[in-house]
């Protein structure tokens, strides 16, 4: 297939970017840099530089490449800065994504595969979480990615564009070309892996009072290059819908801080700060849909690994990209 990447510069966009290319797809990837790299960018891939926002240049880029399929990565993903700038991200997570789905459909695209999230499921009360359990999102980037989701159910009813929106739990881990490189970071693997170098001071754990079994909370870490496999799937189904990615096992902040000792071999300092508002205690996905109906089977679904492949992609690219 023909496929244009949106935000193909970021980190699950350019290791699903990699992905596809790896299996013979061509790739146009459409990305703004503004919050990803350009050396993230597979050199097999076109990179088309524009912003969501910049309407006229996504018709324009989607009439001249003609994709069969679309994925959406495109995103702020900043939970903390949504609550402090709700309007930036209902702007860019929303408004600006639906010029992608008017240009999708204007030029009869097949499929459009959307990153979604965990976090439209707010305070769970099932755990692990199904696809049934009720969407009430607690921060305003999950509510963006909710509102997207039904404008593209409502795309495919009212326009027949097909769609499939995946939502992740802790995507993690790296390739042996690309990793994750935040600025700022905000996930713990990476965090605790520059702490690791020396590049920060200690990691910072946010709460050791939750009903946990070690007091710290809970997630689901899934490796990205098995996310990338789950777009690739989503885009080649008929079916439509909403789908869960993880890995279905759970790990606490302070079991993730002795894997990393241990396959560092560094010491890691830590610190105990309080807890940060809305963080679940436990978050673990039931990704039985996925794997049944997608025929999605993950080839990294261990922690170690995972961390791992971290560690080995932050020792080759010390600094990012």
């Amino acid at each position: 297939m023909k496929i244009l990447v949106a935000g193909g510069a970021g980190y699950i966009g350019s290791c699903t970017t990699e992905y596809l290319l790896d299996r013979g797809h061509e790739v146009v990837v459409y990305d703004s840099l503004v919050k990803g790299h350009r050396d993230a960018v597979d050199p097999r891939a076109r990179l088309l530089h524009g912003d969501l926002a910049d309407r006229d240049r996504v018709f324009e880029a989607l009439r001249a490449e003609r994709p069969e399929g679309v994925i959406h990565f495109a995103a702020f993903i900043e939970v903390g800065e949504s609550m402090r700038d709700a309007a930036l991200y209902f702007r860019n997570n929303v408004a600006n994504g639906l010029n992608l789905l008017d240009a999708a459909v204007d030029c009869g695209v097949r499929k459009l595969v959307f990153s979604s999230t965990a976090a439209v499921y707010g305070m769970p009360a099932t755990v692990p979480i199904p696809e049934t359990e009720p969407t009430k999102p607690i921060n305003a980037y999950g509510e963006s990615k909710l509102i997207f989701e039904k404008m593209l159910r409502w795309y495919n009813e009212v326009h027949g564009l097909g769609y499939t929106a995946l939502r992740y739990f802790n995507a993690a881990g790296a390739t042996e070309r690309r990793g994750e490189d935040h600025h700022p970071e905000s996930h713990l693997i990476p965090i605790i892996l520059q702490a690791a170098m020396g590049q920060r001071p200690h990691v910072q754990v946010f709460g050791d009072d939750y009903p946990t079994p070690d007091g710290t909370c809970i997630r689901d870490y899934i490796h990205v290059s098995d996310l990338a496999q789950a777009h690739l799937l989503a885009l080649e189904s008929p079916l439509c819908g909403s789908f869960n990615v993880g890995s279905g096992s759970g790990f606490s902040v302070k079991e993730i801080i002795q894997v990393a000792r241990e396959i560092t071999g560094k010491p890691i300092p830590v610190i105990t700060a309080p807890r940060r508002p809305g963080d679940p205690p436990r978050l673990v996905s039931d990704s039985t849909r996925a794997r049944t109906e997608l025929g999605w089977t993950p080839r990294f679904d261990d922690v170690r690994t995972i961390v791992a492949s971290a560690w080995a992609w932050r020792q080759r690219h010390p600094n990012g990209y």
